[in-house]
């Protein structure tokens, strides 16, 4: 069985992570294939260094081009590549432009298709992760759900049992596995200024904030108030499609945050982790707090991890600034007693089992035919069958 991993942007390298080194104590024939998505040194290449992994055997580097030209690239030369590498199965994670391609490419050429977080759904139409998400999990032959809701969502969805299978999500994996590498190599807080678990840590890089001026602005001045009421400091990495945003729309960053630039993955899983509070637009970010048990505002209307609504761990705050403050007032009054619903840890070896098992039994079947086949047409000259 030769596997291929195809990731392009941040949250999938982080993702994929666990998976890659599963890969790789079990001895498996696997290759990385890069499309380059996130095209940045920082938001891509130093990842594999900071995160112990090998470089990607393939890099596409498409990250500079539109949209539709990014896909059609991708789709393209991923399909030339699965050619010439007789891969058997190829895993994509999430949601975004690559995993897509990914989809597509493994089906173009007849390839199997395994989809890590399948089953995730924000039932927001309109963004184009969802469309992502629906179209990859209605092309795939293993479908890898992370939770019991993103089973059921598939279920609901028509989608064979036979092709589904709960496994938890790598996001666990990564976290223990990463934060330990983190511990291991940088010490971030000290150089921050700040005390451990008297911060708060904020993200803000979604398309449907940032490029809309009253959910940004709402953002920040919800922001503002926090910082005022809790009189805490927040740290907020600034993402550069956000500061192109901010100055295009003329918006005033409050002198009360404190701007950073955006951090490398094991800086920010350190800050993060040692927060008091984390307000963000991220999906990963709020399965890393619910995780990590650090008490979450989402600064959107919906989400596609309603698992950490439900842990009472999160909460969906919006955009308008009095919402965020009271969600905040509300949030860190609770109770802590949360439960972890993303597994235990051992997602990575789950997806893997799963496919062996999967993969083997579509091999027998296969087989099975092929023997039947002759046999039937030698039978059919003599008898209707």
């Amino acid at each position: 069985m030769k596997i291929a991993i195809i990731l392009g942007t941040r949250p999938e390298i982080i993702k994929m992570s666990p998976l890659i080194r599963a890969c790789r104590r079990r001895g498996l024939d696997y290759f990385i294939l890069h499309t380059g998505q996130h095209y940045d040194y920082e938001m891509d290449g130093k990842f594999f260094e900071d995160l112990e992994l090998e470089k990607p055997k393939y890099n596409l580097r498409v990250g500079t081009s539109s949209f539709r030209k990014q896909l059609g690239d991708m789709v393209k030369r991923i399909s030339e590549i699965l050619v010439k590498e007789s891969v058997d199965i190829v895993y994509v994670q999430g949601d975004t432009t690559s995993v897509l391609a990914g989809a597509l490419a493994a089906k173009r050429v007849g390839k199997k298709l395994g989809h890590h977080e399948a089953g995730l759904r924000s039932h927001d139409i309109g963004m184009i992760e969802e469309t992502n998400r629906i179209i990859t999990d209605q092309l795939s032959d293993y479908l890898f759900a992370p939770t019991e809701i993103a089973l059921k969502n598939l279920n609901e969805e028509g989608i064979k049992e036979t092709k589904t299978v709960l496994t938890g999500n790598t996001i666990v994996d990564a976290l223990y596995q990463n934060l330990e590498i983190s511990n291991r190599k940088i010490s971030i807080i000290e150089d921050l200024g700040v005390e451990k678990n008297k911060y708060i840590t904020a993200t803000v890089h979604r398309a449907e904030n940032v490029d809309i001026i009253g959910r940004l602005r709402g953002i920040l001045e919800g922001l503002e108030l926090v910082e005022k009421y809790f009189k805490m400091p927040i740290i907020l990495p600034l993402h550069p499609r956000t500061v192109n945003k901010i100055k295009e729309f003329g918006l005033k960053i409050p002198d009360s945050i404190k701007i950073i630039k955006p951090l490398g993955y094991l800086e920010f899983l350190q800050v993060e982790a040692n927060s008091k509070l984390v307000i963000t637009d991220s999906g990963g970010v709020q399965e890393e707090s619910c995780i990590l048990k650090i008490p979450c505002l989402t600064v959107r209307d919906n989400t596609e991890r309603p698992e950490t609504v439900a842990a009472g761990l999160n909460i969906l705050a919006g955009t308008k600034p009095e919402k965020i403050l009271e969600s905040a007032k509300f949030i860190l009054a609770k109770e802590k007693n949360w439960v972890n619903p993303f597994g235990d840890g051992q997602a990575s070896e789950k997806i893997l089992d799963a496919t062996i098992e999967l993969f083997q039994k579509n091999k027998r079947s296969e087989l099975s035919r092929n023997i039947k086949r002759p046999f039937q047409a030698f039978l059919g000259r003599f008898f209707k069958i």
